[in-house]
């Protein structure tokens, strides 16, 4: 007897050989990496401030295998991460070494180094925040990179209440100083739209409100250092990114004499790492110190409400 071409005696054969093959088809086979959930990315070089410190405080720090050299929060972060950057400029070589999945900048400035990274295959995300709500917006993309959007919309919530607070309370000064902040001394800069909005919600008002609309730095220049003299600041605030603001130095500068803040002695430094970083750090210790500034002034006049 035989079934097809095959023997009967060769029944048993086919049937073990088909059940081999049965055995071997009903294992469970390992999923391809792209039918897996989504992680984000596991090796992070941050390239600037910003982004470092709001990982850390996601919880999310085992990411970030770079660091900027300019970090100085989380303190941590210099004893833990490796510096591969400065913001102008990075150690492409040392970057690369670190196989990052994902390396996170900020601004024009950085267009260069995102270049090269770029050809040498990286995959790079350069924000450019320059308002409080770009701030935000910035906040909640890298959180979500991470898997943490909730939590960071919990932390974004929680800074956006305490802006409005504080704001609330910096109301109820009855005048605004006049605050120049000046974010180079050679030639002047004033503020960026951030630290100006700052300025405002901490209870003061830029002196240059129309350059603070303009992205660049350059943009920003005074031309003609009178017109700061003409719009006689209350307050003067320097914060000159990589190296030290030095009060006497603009109190001397010709013509300045006259001037109601330096009358007053009212010239302060928030160093740039509190102020000048678009993250964490400027909508908490950057914003308070402009606060803490106003306030003082205000006790000094004898202004009614100086007790916010």
């Amino acid at each position: 007897m035989t079934v097809g071409n095959a023997p009967a005696g060769g029944m048993a054969i086919l049937a073990a050989q088909d059940l081999s093959v049965c055995h071997v088809n009903s294992a469970p086979a390992l999923a391809p990496a792209w039918s897996l959930p989504p992680t984000g990315p596991q090796r992070i070089v941050c390239m600037t401030e910003e982004t470092t410190e709001w990982l850390y405080l996601l919880g999310q720090q085992q990411r970030i295998v770079g660091i900027s050299g300019y970090t100085v929060r989380p303190a941590r972060a210099r004893q833990e991460k490796p510096r591969v950057s400065a913001f102008t400029s990075a150690k492409l070589d040392k970057i690369l070494a670190l196989q990052p999945d994902c390396v996170l900048g900020f601004s024009d400035m950085q267009a260069d180094i995102a270049s090269a990274l770029i050809r040498a295959g990286v995959p790079v995300t350069v924000f450019n925040q320059r308002s409080l709500a770009d701030i935000f917006a910035m906040l909640f993309q890298v959180a979500a990179m991470v898997g943490q959007a909730a939590q960071g919309l919990a932390l974004i919530q929680k800074m956006q209440h305490d802006l409005l607070d504080l704001q609330g309370l910096a109301a109820n000064l009855p005048c605004k100083p006049k605050v120049y902040f000046e974010e180079w001394d050679e030639p002047p800069i004033s503020a960026i739209q951030w630290v100006s909005e700052l300025i405002g919600i901490a209870g003061g008002q830029d002196i240059f409100p129309e350059l603070a609309a303009q992205p660049m730095g350059r943009q920003r220049i005074i031309a003609d250092a009178t017109e700061i003299v003409r719009r006689n600041p209350d307050i003067i605030i320097g914060s000159w990114c990589g190296k030290k603001f030095r009060p006497q130095n603009v109190a001397a500068r010709p013509g300045w004499s006259e001037v109601a803040a330096v009358k007053t002695g009212q010239l302060f430094e928030i160093k740039s790492c509190d102020i000048l970083q678009p993250g964490p750090a400027a909508l908490t210790d950057g914003l308070a110190q402009l606060h803490r500034i106003v306030r003082a002034w205000a006790c000094q006049k004898g202004l009614t409400g100086a007790t916010v």
